[in-house]
């Protein structure tokens, strides 16, 4: 089924109305997409910003919210003031926005939430069924970062180092180093910590506070970054030991995360080591490595070990000794039944955060009573609750969204009790509709169900799915969540939505060659630029440099190694190419050629226009081969130069091995290669005498899927009345793929000295007149006297020759 999905959500806010630019984009996209003959039924085009399509996207929510998995939390978010939205943490690299690259704060907000980690576990066991790239898979399992462990409590210590009846709860996945916990760390959004500042940490603690809220949870948690923290003041008790350990707050812990707080093992954990070094916390030495060089002495050692150091008389607790292995279940089984702590498991996956302040999204369908401020879902036949228009949907910029504009449509009243009430504000992220396109795309126009049972049943779930890498934690995992939330309410069939998913390759910008310069100006080879003086770098046209072996280099001197560099294609980098402008003097056949022919579907390439202009030349010559030559005026006469012969068997074995191998290339993705396997069967067709219809044919066809438009006129040319498009794919017949021909050395006098190419079936006199012919052979029986001739039918000839016998007399 071949189909397109337009979202057309990706719209900065501009004076022109959303919705106006979402229609005149997903009219260019289509434009496009025509005129490059991409095989969609266009029938089945959706748009997820119509009424009609995210009414099922609203409908699909309140199915969410019958089920508790949507639910509303007072959450820190991410909030981008440019945008005036909150953005989810896959939304945010580098701590600023994907979109537009502006600051992100954190800041703490009501916001809706669906409980995604409800469905951990099943995400990742159903992950081993799927023909997915490993790499792909594994960052799904990263993120949904699944450990097991132990959750213990730390008891808070008053100013007289008694327990003030409170306590901290950590979870660590390696409850045998609790020896060697020497301080307890703190997320700065952590709920206890206001109420365990000592007053004249207070001020230092609320200050790094607001440092941290200006941080990703990326940029908190870089390993590479320094570790900084604040000291709260506090002591906090070890159960393990006794021991009295300072309590402090630092920003590589996250709120998201496990409880919030961590016991710290310096000596055993890397970060932990950097930040007690820092701060000059004690580190206490609990393992010791199983194959003990010496090597970690000075820095934290995080592997597996023989426990030591780690007895208690106070505690009960001895488990020195003992192996890593075997520490951690003791560890768990003395905390639970000292009630000290109990076995947890943890995810590093957190519930999907839903809402956005944003005017261009779909309208959540509940109602806030203005009694009790309840959330109340609209029934079904409410839906779908459509946007108001508004001539000011720009962010309110106080956290506010722009639908708190609409005055009129947020005051309503419920529709159940008829009390009065106000809309939810808020709307649905741009994930949501591509949560379920694929189902659409099954049935398009139905408006009683999301999907009709039996055609979901018929198509689902997707066979191929291709897309970038970069959807792995975003689309893809919100894709697979939703599809099992239908999955259990029996909308659809299958436990998974995307069977095969192939990550294709980025095409990137021309390469760029760069030469370095001296103060001089005189050219510096890149192999010695490093031990040279100042220099400075310029850039040099294609024409100008040459390959040299691995390297390039100047065409005008050699010995001056370039260096050559590709970026991904983008506006601030000027090597965008725009499609358009390709079709308009290739030709959209070419353009598509072009994109196959650079490499596997799976491999980043470079964009390179001297390669269009190959492939250009070799349709070209398959127009020419099967139209014939050009006419005085340019123009070319009407029909094909085929006619209707039987083709030989040559001709059949060339056509059939090029079936086979682009049908084999096509279905691995590999296109390159199956162009390369046409290249070669066109150049063998230039050789013959006569050309039968029934190849060009079966040729065209094998063409059509890279090149429709040439495919198409050929296809006519040669006589056909209806498109090819509604013809059977070429199969390969088994009997011309084997090669009859065999090569049979040729022997003289016992000494191999070449040899020759015969069929199977060829007998000795067919054999001997091939050698005796043949240019680098027949040498050796010039002058000769042919004594006898050894012949083993597919195996050798040998030729048994003696000198001619010269009469007397005779010269």
């Amino acid at each position: 089924m071949g189909c397109i999905w337009v979202a057309g959500r990706a719209v900065r806010y501009r004076c022109t109305h959303p919705k106006i630019t979402t229609m005149r984009n997903i009219g260019r996209f289509r434009s496009q997409l025509k005129s490059l003959g991409f095989s969609y039924d266009w029938d089945r085009e959706i748009s997820t910003t119509e009424p009609e399509y995210y009414r099922w996207t609203q409908w699909i929510f309140l199915q969410l919210l019958k089920r508790g998995l949507a639910y509303q939390a007072e959450v820190p978010v991410n909030w981008c003031p440019a945008l005036g939205t909150v953005l989810a943490n896959e939304e945010v690299i580098d701590g600023v926005s994907e979109r537009g690259g502006h600051p992100v704060i954190r800041k703490p907000m009501r916001q809706w939430m669906l409980r995604i980690t409800e469905y951990a576990d099943r995400l990742l066991e159903d992950l081993e069924e799927l023909d997915w790239p490993e790499s792909l898979k594994d960052m799904q399992r990263n993120w949904i970062g699944k450990s097991e462990g132990a959750e213990l409590e730390f008891p808070v210590l008053d100013a007289g180092g008694q327990e003030r009846g409170v306590g901290i709860t950590v979870y660590t996945t390696r409850p045998d180093t609790i020896f060697g916990a020497t301080y307890l760390v703190l997320a700065p959004e952590h709920p206890l910590l206001e109420s365990l500042v000592f007053t004249d940490q207070t001020k230092y603690v609320e200050e790094y506070k607001e440092l941290a809220s200006r941080k990703s949870d990326l940029e908190r948690t870089e390993l590479q970054k320094e570790k900084t923290g604040v000291f709260t003041g506090c002591y906090a008790k070890n159960p393990a030991n006794g021991a009295a350990v300072p309590i402090w707050v630092a920003d590589y812990v996250l709120g998201s995360y496990g409880t919030g707080a961590i016991m710290a093992v310096p000596a055993h954990d890397t970060r932990d080591h950097e930040f007690a070094s820092k701060y000059d916390i004690p580190i206490h030495w609990v393992v010791k490595p199983d194959d003990e060089d010496g090597s970690c002495i000075g820095k934290a050692y995080s592997g597996g070990g023989v426990i030591m150091n780690s007895y208690s008389s106070a505690t009960g607790l001895d488990i020195n000794g003992l192996s890593s292995k075997e520490a951690i279940p003791k560890v768990i089984q003395w905390a639970e039944e000292t009630g000290t702590g109990k076995k947890k498991v943890n995810y590093k996956l957190r519930d999907w955060l839903f809402a956005r302040q944003r005017y261009w999204g779909e309208p959540i369908p509940v109602v806030i009573m203005d009694d009790n401020g309840d959330s109340v879902p609209l029934p079904d036949s409410e839906l779908p609750l459509t946007l108001p228009e508004l001539d000011d949907f720009t962010p309110t910029g106080t956290g506010e969204p722009p639908l708190s504009k609409a005055l009129s449509w947020v005051q309503t009243v419920d529709p159940l009790s008829g009390k009065p009430a106000r809309r939810e504000t808020n709307t649905m992220p741009q994930w949501a509709g591509s949560c379920w396109y694929y189902l659409r795309f099954m049935d398009p126009q139905n408006s009683k169900e999301l999907v009709n049972k039996e055609k979901e049943r018929y198509w689902g779930p997707v066979d191929v799915y291709v897309g970038g890498a970069e959807h792995a934690v975003l689309h893809l995992l919100y894709a697979r969540f939703w599809h099992k939330v239908l999955y259990d309410i029996g909308a659809v069939s299958t436990k998974e939505p995307f069977k095969c998913v192939i990550n294709q390759g980025i095409i990137l910008g021309k390469v760029q060659y760069m030469a370095h310069k001296d103060t001089n100006g005189n050219y510096v080879s890149a192999d010695s630029a490093t031990m040279s003086g100042d220099l400075y770098q310029e850039q040099i046209p294609e024409e100008k440099v040459v390959k040299s072996g691995e390297f390039f280099v100047l065409k005008e001197n050699p010995t001056i190694r370039l260096i050559a560099r590709t970026y991904k294609m983008s506006k601030s980098k000027g090597n965008v190419v725009n499609p358009e402008d390709v079709v308009a003097e290739y030709g959209a056949d070419s353009l598509r050629l072009y994109e196959m022919f650079m490499g596997p579907l799976r491999d980043v390439k470079p964009w390179n226009t001297s390669g269009i202009e190959g492939v250009y030349r070799f349709m070209g010559r398959v127009w020419r081969l099967i139209v014939g030559s050009p006419l005085s005026d340019g123009s070319f006469k009407d029909g094909t130069v085929a006619i209707d012969v039987e083709p030989t068997v040559d001709q059949l074995r060339s056509l059939h091995k090029c079936i086979v191998k682009v049908t084999e290339e096509i279905e691995a993705t590999r296109f390159n290669t199956g162009i390369s396997a046409m290249m070669e069967f066109i150049n063998a067709a230039y050789k013959w005498d006569q050309h039968p219809r029934s190849i060009f044919e079966a040729f065209v066809l094998l063409l059509s899927p890279y090149a429709p438009h040439m495919a198409e006129e050929l296809w006519f040319r040669l006589g056909n009345s209806n498109s090819l498009a509604y013809e059977p794919f070429p199969k390969a017949n088994s009997a011309y793929l084997k090669d009859s021909k065999i090569v049979l050395p040729v022997q003289f006098n016992g000494k191999t000295r070449g040899t020759i190419q015969v069929e199977e079936t060829c007998t000795e006199d067919e054999a001997f007149t091939l050698a005796s012919t043949d240019e680098k052979l027949s040498k050796y029986i010039q002058g000769k006297t042919i004594k006898k001739k050894i012949f083993v039918p597919g195996k050798i000839l040998n030729v048994i020759v003696v000198p001619e016998k010269v009469k007397v007399g005779q010269q």
